[in-house]
């Protein structure tokens, strides 16, 4: 009995002793961390914000409600300015702020963010698409040809998409 409770103790002290020193001694070198961008997807997060407000105004658009889509849409750019404060170098950020201000007919602001992102991301298909119908839709088709080319060899439907709408 004696030689039980001897290797008992012997077996709990292990445990613990192991449980309190399982932390690695070395520095800390800064790496590792939300490297997968899961905080946009926050439920509190001004990103999150801005999509909801975003797809709220598209919603009141549709009704024919444009004075409470205004105003969704105002607290989009906020909620997105907020966002872009906290990550600036998210072009996912910048293609929303340029989505947002071309809906609420802000073009030169935009344009902004649209190229901002490209500097990121220079063959998001999206973002160009969506810089080559501002640029189409402002009468400077030759920049929106300049996107078309890139668009051409993503083998996608926005290239053809774009290529429609310059050629109407």
């Amino acid at each position: 009995m004696k030689i039980l409770h001897v290797f008992l103790f012997i077996f709990f002290f292990l445990i613990i002793k192991s449980s309190l020193f399982a932390e690695k001694n070395e520095p800390f070198d800064g790496t590792g961390g939300r490297e997968d961008l899961s905080f946009l997807k926050a439920k509190n997060s001004n990103f999150k914000k801005g999509k909801d407000a975003f797809k709220q105004s598209e919603k009141y658009r549709k009704k024919n409600k444009l004075k409470k889509s205004k105003k969704r849409l105002n607290d989009a750019i906020n909620y997105f300015i907020l966002a872009h404060e906290n990550y600036p170098n998210n072009p996912e950020i910048l293609s929303y702020l340029g989505l947002t201000y071309g809906k609420a007919g802000d073009l030169i602001m935009s344009e902004i963010y649209y190229q901002e992102a490209l500097l990121l991301v220079p063959k998001d298909i999206i973002i160009n698409f969506n810089l080559g119908k501002l640029y189409f839709n402002s009468n400077r088709i030759k920049l929106a040809q300049e996107r078309l080319e890139v668009l051409k060899y993503c083998n996608c439907q926005k290239y053809q998409d774009l290529k429609n709408i310059i050629k109407n």
